[in-house]
C-alpha cells in the first residue's frame, strides 16, 4: 500500500471511527440509563425526548404525583389540610429531587422542605397562575436555587385560597446524567486511545519496521558486513526504497567480489607473465653468453644465436602487447576504428600473410570462401586480425602430429558471415571446453615452454568478437582437433 495512500486511510481513520463508535457508545449508555430512567422515573414513551429536552424530563419525572394532587384537589379538597396526607405525598416526592408546599393566602401552610434552603414565598406564583397554558408543565424560577414549580390551587374547606407547590430542584435532578456523560466521556478518551493505538500499530508495521531493517542493514554495510538480505513485501514507498537498498547492498557485495576477483586475476597475470617471461629470458641470457664467450665460432651458429634471440624477444613483444591489451580490455578501452570491409579481399589478404608463416613451419594450410565476392561487414581490421592471429597462433601452439594442417572457412549465414578456423592439433578436452575463453584458465597446467603463455589470448579474442555484436564458440576432440567459429554481422544498406 502506498504511503499516500496509508496517510489518506489513517487521517479518515482519525476522523470516522471515533465518530463511529462514541456513536454507538452513546447509543448503548443511553438504552441503558434509559431504562434506568423509566424503571426510576416512570417515563413512558420516546424516552430520548425527555432526555435531549431537560425541561420535559423534570415537567416528566413529577407529572404522576402532580395529577393525583389534583385530582384531590377536585375531589376531595380537605385532603389537603391533612398534614399526615401532606408528609406522606413529600416524602413520595422527596426520592424525586422534589418537595411539596402548601400556601394557604399569603402564608405557608406546609413546607416539605423545612430546615433546607427552599423557596421564598415572594417566588411563588400567585393564586390562579395554573390556569395560564401550559403551566402543567411548571413554572422555572431563578433564584439561589434553580427549580422547576408546578402549582395546583384550591380551596379550604372555610373558603380561604390555597396553592399546592410541587418543587422539582434542578441542581439535584437527574443524577444519573451526570454519571452519563462521565461514563461517556471516558468512553470517548478509551476510544481515542484505541483509535490512536491501532493507528500507531499499523503505521509501525508500516513504516517504523522497515526503517529499522534499514537501519540495521545500513549498519551492516557500514561494519563492512554485506552477507544478508533485506526483506521488502510492501509495496508502498518504503518497500520500494527497501527493495532499492537491497539492490544496492547486492551490487556493492558484487562489486567487492569482482574486486576481489580482479586482484586475484592480477595476482594469476603477473605470476603468468612473470614466468613467461623469465624463459624467454634466460634463453637469451645464454644465448648472449654464448657468443661473449665465443661458443658461437662459427658464422652458422652465431647466425643461430642472433635467430633464436631474435625470436625469443619476439615472444617477450607477444606477451607485453598481451599485457597491454589486456589492461584496455579490463577498462573497456580497446580502441576500435570501424569500417566497411569487403570480406573476400580481407581474408584473402589475412591467409597470404599468415600463409608465409605456417608454410615455414612446415603446416598446411587450406582456405574456402562461401561467400559472395561482393559481402561486406563492418569490422575493425586491426583489431579482427587480432582474432584470427591469435586463434591460428593457439591453433599452432597445440599442434602435436608430424604433418599439421589448419583450414579456414568462411561461410555466409544470414545476417552474418561465419569464419571457422580448423586444425588437427591434440584438441580440448570436454570439461575443458566450457572454460577455455575465461580469463587466465589454462588446459595446460605443466606450463612448459611450448605451451605457455599469458592464459588471456582467448578471453581477448571473445571480448573483441563480442564488440563486433557477435559471438565466439568452439568444438572440439581430444586427440583429433579443435574448430574454432566466430560470426561478424554484415553490412547492410538501409533504403529509405
Amino acid at each position: 500500500m502506498k504511503l499516500r495512500t496509508r496517510l489518506i486511510i489513517s487521517f479518515c481513520i482519525i476522523i470516522f471511527v471515533p465518530v463511529l463508535l462514541a456513536g454507538v457508545t452513546m447509543w448503548g449508555f443511553g438504552q441503558y440509563q434509559m431504562r434506568t430512567i423509566r424503571q426510576i422515573y416512570n417515563i413512558d414513551g420516546n424516552a430520548y425526548d425527555y432526555f435531549v429536552n431537560s425541561f420535559k424530563v423534570l415537567s416528566h419525572v413529577t407529572q404522576s404525583d402532580y395529577e393525583e394532587l389534583q385530582r384531590v384537589a377536585k375531589e376531595t379538597p380537605e385532603r389537603l389540610e391533612d398534614i399526615s396526607y401532606l408528609v406522606k405525598i413529600n416524602k413520595r416526592l422527596e426520592k424525586k429531587y422534589s418537595y411539596l408546599v402548601v400556601r394557604r393566602e399569603e402564608d405557608l401552610f406546609y413546607e416539605g422542605d423545612s430546615g433546607k434552603q427552599s423557596l421564598s414565598e415572594e417566588c411563588l406564583p400567585e393564586y390562579g397562575s395554573d390556569i395560564i397554558p401550559n403551566a402543567s408543565s411548571g413554572f422555572y424560577i431563578e433564584e439561589e436555587e434553580q427549580a422547576l414549580v408546578k402549582q395546583i390551587d384550591f380551596q379550604f374547606q372555610d373558603g380561604g385560597r390555597g396553592s399546592a407547590f410541587i418543587v422539582t430542584a434542578m441542581d439535584q435532578m437527574l443524577p444519573e446524567a451526570k454519571r452519563i456523560l462521565l461514563d461517556f466521556m471516558l468512553s470517548i478518551v478509551l476510544i481515542l486511545i484505541f483509535t490512536a493505538g491501532m493507528l500507531t500499530m499499523w503505521i509501525y508495521q508500516g513504516i517504523i519496521n522497515p526503517i529499522r531493517k534499514l537501519e540495521a542493514a545500513a549498519q551492516n554495510i557500514k561494519m563492512g558486513n554485506l552477507d544478508f538480505t533485506i526483506e521488502a513485501d510492501g509495496k508502498d514507498e518504503i518497500g520500494e526504497l527497501c527493495r532499492n537498498f537491497e539492490e544496492m547492498r547486492y551490487r556493492l557485495k558484487e562489486s567487492a567480489e569482482e574486486k576481489v576477483s580482479g586482484e586475484k586475476e592480477n595476482k594469476v597475470l603477473i605470476s603468468n607473465i612473470s614466468h613467461d617471461l623469465k624463459t624467454p629470458i634466460t634463453a637469451i641470457k645464454g644465448y648472449v653468453e654464448g657468443i661473449m664467450d665465443g661458443v658461437a665460432d662459427t658464422p652458422e651458429k652465431h647466425d643461430k644465436y642472433i635467430r633464436t634471440i631474435y625470436n625469443k624477444a619476439n615472444e617477450m613483444d607477444t606477451l607485453i602487447n598481451e599485457l597491454t591489451l589486456y589492461s584496455k580490455i579490463d577498462t573497456n578501452r580497446i580502441p576500435y576504428n570501424f569500417n566497411r570491409i569487403n570480406v573476400a579481399d580481407y581474408f584473402n589478404d589475412c591467409v597470404e600473410e599468415v600463409g608465409l608463416d605456417l608454410e615455414a613451419k612446415n603446416i598446411k594450410l587450406t582456405y574456402i570462401n562461401y561467400a559472395d565476392k561482393g559481402v561486406m561487414i563492418i569490422a575493425d581490421p586491426e583489431q579482427l586480425r587480432r582474432v584470427i592471429n591469435n586463434i591460428i597462433g593457439n591453433s599452432v601452439k597445440y599442434l602435436d602430429k608430424e604433418k599439421g594442417f589448419i583450414n579456414i572457412c568462411i561461410r555466409d549465414v544470414g545476417d552474418f558471415i561465419q569464419i571457422e578456423i580448423e586444425d588437427n592439433g591434440k584438441g580440448i578436452a570436454a570439461k575443458d571446453l566450457p572454460y577455455i575463453f575465461k580469463r587466465f584458465y589454462r588446459t595446460d597446467a605443466s606450463r612448459n615452454s611450448a605451451t605457455g603463455g599469458s592464459g588471456i589470448g582467448l578471453s581477448i579474442v571473445k571480448k573483441i568478437v563480442e564488440d563486433h555484436g557477435g559471438k565466439i564458440w568452439a568444438n572440439s576432440k581430444e586427440g583429433t582437433g579443435t574448430i574454432m567459429y566466430f560470426v561478424i554481422r554484415k553490412y547492410q544498406e538501409v533504403i529509405n
